[in-house]
């Protein structure tokens, strides 16, 4: 089990930040939050191009926040949040300072979860995928194993292996709005607040950060829409506002699997080595979603057409095909 704070301590260790408006913006906010384990390939630059997009087109704040709390694979990729942040400069998708990175966070992260119910979980991954019900969900609901053991089991377990934490959220129902899969509902399950190493989950930190930054909009991949119930349900136990949601369709290989480094020839470095401009791959990238073809995100959001989120194609898989990059040269 990690080591949690008081909800009062918590809310002392933030009072710097809300008076200096560090992190904290007082307007709309809208995000992008890459992992620094992989350069950012096609998919990554239309998500973050339309991230941008939904943010600066309701005059809201842009935040770019670096997700790197996988730190054995943040190693492995050392200089790639530089790079990242490098791609999003040559496009011209600029953001609102300052930088967030969550591993400089994570005794916030310890702070926020003080009032809330959580208890430790020993299952191994192996172990809760043989008990759970929903085999061909990407969300595995947890089967609360390890939610009402005795303090004598614990202490047994504990001899064996070091606790995940978990919230318990008795399979509470939440809902979230998305702007176009509408209202999305699911029962929330006891989900992972921290792993056995003590890393906070994805959940809980996307979840603290969206709050602590203001997000009020989270456009990303729709590979993430079924976390979004769950976020949403933490957000409202956490006291935060939840935000409104944008997933947007996912960029896949011609075989339809989503597009990956080893797809070759999908970041941004190589295509600029294969003679792609900037402005080519803007203007690619803009196609991909149904919007107008423009040479810079500005162009872009001085030529939208009204309700220009309505194109299916922004919400239909992008197929990137290796025998269209020529033309892209």
């Amino acid at each position: 089990m990690v080591r949690l704070i008081s909800l009062s301590d918590f809310r002392a260790a933030m009072a710097p930040m809300l008076a200096t408006g560090c992190g904290y913006c007082a307007c709309m906010t809208g995000r992008f939050a890459p992992s620094p384990t992989s350069q950012l390939h096609l998919g990554n630059l239309r998500t973050a191009l339309l991230a941008w997009l939904f943010a600066r087109w309701g005059g809201e704040n842009f935040l770019v926040r670096i997700e790197d709390l996988d730190q054995q694979r943040v190693q492995a990729a050392a200089g790639t949040a530089r790079d990242q942040l490098t791609d999003l400069e040559t496009l011209g998708i600029d953001w609102d300072p300052p930088v967030v990175h969550q591993s400089e966070r994570l005794e916030l992260y310890r702070h926020a979860v003080k009032g809330l119910d959580v208890y430790p979980c020993f299952c191994t991954r192996k172990e809760i995928a043989a008990a759970s019900q929903a085999p061909h969900s990407q969300l595995r609901p947890y089967p609360g194993t390890c939610a009402n053991l005795s303090s004598i089991q614990r202490s047994r377990l504990a001899e064996m292996r070091r606790p995940a934490t978990r919230v318990r959220a008795g399979n509470a129902m939440a809902t979230v709005h998305d702007l176009h899969a509408g209202e999305v509902s699911a029962v929330v399950d006891d989900f992972v607040l921290f792993r056995a190493d003590g890393t906070p989950a994805y959940n809980l930190a996307c979840v603290v950060d969206d709050g602590l930054q203001r997000v009020t909009q989270v456009c990303r991949g729709d590979d993430l829409l079924e976390s979004a119930p769950r976020q949403g349900w933490l957000a409202h136990r956490l006291g935060f506002p939840v935000p409104g949601y944008v997933h947007v369709s996912l960029a896949v290989n011609s075989d339809g699997v989503r597009l990956a480094k080893r797809d070759k020839a999908v970041t941004l470095a190589e295509l600029t080595a294969l003679g792609a401009s900037p402005a080519t791959i803007v203007g690619v990238l803009c196609e991909s979603a149904g919007l107008p073809r423009c040479s810079s995100p500005q162009e872009l959001l001085e030529v939208l057409p009204g309700c220009w989120w309505s194109s299916p194609r922004m919400w239909q898989p992008w197929i990137v095909r290796t025998d269209q990059l020529a033309a892209w040269t």
